[in-house]
């Protein structure tokens, strides 16, 4: 059966998987503190132009997200975040489980804006019972968005004086982040993202790498004994190598950018063959994620041999799915799934 569900069904890249064997008898110190993490760390400074960047490396996504934000925000505050964000649908309250609150916002294709920022923050702080109320404590998007869309420069560049103007920090996720760099729409890099970012994560698990997240302070702003805090979440791993290496890895060679707009190439590919064929797409994403608007006796028969996630309803008679190309989709599923089509 061929499986377009997700951008994490295949391991992990063979360059990945080589360095680890290679690497797999030497001894090391653990927690992180060992070469190979250290030379991660370094490629990815590189790489950012931000020498003053504090990397430390976790497992998963919402266990990073969950330890951010429990870092940043102070008990009394909650975390702005769109509506439809990761944090606000698809981490079973791992947030609040916490005690902080996701104040959500509309979105607008996955999107949220300065102005909501700052309508948001100061109507909070207009209200006279502000101090029985959860405070606005921190900003939270991704890059790219549960819709596979971008902000551009010009979008995140408002965003980020929105929050320098309120003082609180803007927190990235960017689970999909080389998918987002990668995408030819973008007029975002890194660099730009470590300038205007106080904080972000590189995505390792969705593009390339068995597990692992490379989360950067970027503004001298690692909070206060930040390892206990990851060592209480269960999250510090003891043989910390395992992440180091398959992140230097990734950032050698160009390796994470290339295989990155591999699955760019796959998914325009994909969008291309759906809309010459006459189907149509909810948005016009960028990136390796594409809604595509089935007929329901279509899709019924497509999932006899193909997998793909269900995105909503769109009427009586059509369904939004999603098609997730990765570093590993190859030309030949793409155009046996079009052939089905």
């Amino acid at each position: 059966m061929l499986s377009f569900e997700n951008d994490y069904s295949e391991g992990a890249h063979e360059m990945v998987l080589k360095l680890l064997l290679e690497t797999n008898m030497q001894q090391e110190s653990g927690y992180g503190t060992d070469t190979f993490t250290q030379l991660a760390k370094e490629k990815i400074k590189e790489q950012l132009d931000c020498p003053e960047a504090e990397i430390k490396f976790l497992v998963g996504g919402t266990q990073t997200n969950q330890i951010v934000i429990t870092a940043l925000l102070k008990n009394y505050e909650g975390v702005l975040a769109a509506d439809t964000g990761h944090i606000s649908t698809h981490e079973a309250g791992a947030i609040e489980f916490c005690g902080h609150k996701v104040l959500t916002l509309p979105h607008n294709l996955g999107k949220i804006n300065a102005d909501q920022i700052r309508d948001y923050v100061e109507t909070f702080y207009a209200d006279g019972n502000h101090e029985h109320m959860v405070a606005p404590g921190m900003v939270y998007i991704s890059h790219p968005t549960e819709y596979g869309t971008l902000y551009s420069m010009e979008e995140l560049a408002s965003l980020s004086a929105a929050c320098r103007e309120f003082e609180i920090p803007l927190y990235l996720d960017g689970a999909r982040l080389g998918y987002g760099l990668m995408s030819e729409e973008t007029d975002v890099t890194m660099a730009d993202i470590a300038r205007l970012c106080d904080v972000f994560y590189i995505g390792g698990t969705k593009v390339g790498a068995l597990c692992g997240e490379a989360l950067v302070f970027t503004k001298n702003n690692l909070p206060k004994h930040f390892v206990s805090t990851i060592k209480q979440h269960g999250a510090l791993l003891a043989k910390g190598r395992l992440l180091g290496i398959q992140f230097l890895a990734l950032f050698s060679d160009n390796l994470y950018f290339d295989i990155s707009r591999h699955a760019i190439n796959m998914a325009q590919l994909l969008k291309n063959g759906f809309t010459q064929k006459g189907y149509q797409t909810l948005i016009d994403s960028p990136t390796n994620q594409q809604f595509i608007i089935l007929e329901n006796e279509k899709l019924k028969a497509l999932q006899q041999q193909v997998r793909f996630s269900f995105w909503e309803k769109y009427d009586d008679a059509h369904t939004v799915v999603r098609f997730a190309t990765s570093w590993a989709t190859t030309k030949e599923s793409v155009e046996q799934l079009l052939a089905l089509i």
